[in-house]
């Protein structure tokens, strides 16, 4: 089976941490603490946590935080900012699309394209939201973002890289491997508009579900969602 993009890319990332959408992490977690209301009994899931910026920041603040990952460099970067500075926290190697815990957290966080959206399909997608709501407890809160479609069909895509009847971008990427050798991988990335994610996520088990935007200050229920903002955000609340 051919390597996914995704796993070659983050296998060896070293410069993650400078990307220009890891910058506004202070921010998106103090949205983060307010949606859970300050409450540090709430344990916490990061699905797709990379470095763990927001399972560290939330450690800071003293929630129990469990990172899950598909990348073990991203996963040993985590533990390690951990150690440093003795969290309440823990990460897992771990695939989004088969997550292994049942009704165990009051909140699951899916941000930043944290493998839902980088799939190849949109049945794993479909998985991913089934796992975060297995793993969820009864009214427990998803924070979830997703690359919003009509930021896209705003821009007028090319025809070949953007697909408007499945709303999947097809684009090359190149990642350096541990060795200093470089490869041009195929990669897709699929979007989203709000009544589909409204609609999806009432179908595996979440019965409100509110929009927010993301804006290059962090994540706001102040401004609604828009065509110029490249991701849209959604609070889900599990039903009972």
């Amino acid at each position: 089976m051919t390597e996914s993009w995704y796993r070659a890319l983050y296998d060896h990332f070293p410069d993650y941490d400078e990307e220009p959408y890891v910058q506004n992490t202070e921010a998106e977690v103090d949205f983060i603490e307010e949606q859970l209301e300050g409450d540090l009994s709430r344990r916490i899931l990061d699905v797709g946590c990379g470095t763990g910026r927001h399972v560290l920041g939330l450690g800071r603040g003293g929630y129990r935080v469990v990172g899950l990952d598909l990348s073990a460099s991203f996963v040993r970067r985590g533990r390690s900012g951990a150690r440093r500075e003795g969290l309440p926290v823990s990460f897992l190697v771990g695939d989004a699309r088969s997550i292994p815990f049942g009704a165990a957290f009051d909140g699951v966080l899916i941000l930043c394209e944290g493998g839902f959206s980088l799939m190849e399909e949109d049945a794993m997608d479909w998985a991913i939201l089934q796992g975060a709501r297995r793993a969820l407890r009864p009214r427990g809160l998803l924070i979830m973002t997703a690359p919003h479609a009509p930021f896209l069909l705003a821009q007028e895509p090319e025809a070949l890289s953007f697909d408007v009847v499945t709303l999947r971008e097809r684009f090359r990427i190149e990642a350096t491997d541990r060795e200093g050798r470089t490869r041009d991988l195929e990669a897709t990335q699929r979007y989203y508009t709000c009544p589909e994610l409204r609609c999806l996520l009432r179908a595996v088990g979440f019965d409100v579900v509110r929009f927010f935007a993301v804006t290059e200050a962090g994540y706001t229920f102040d401004t609604p969602p828009a065509r110029d903002h490249f991701e849209v955000g959604a609070v889900a609340r599990a039903s009972s």
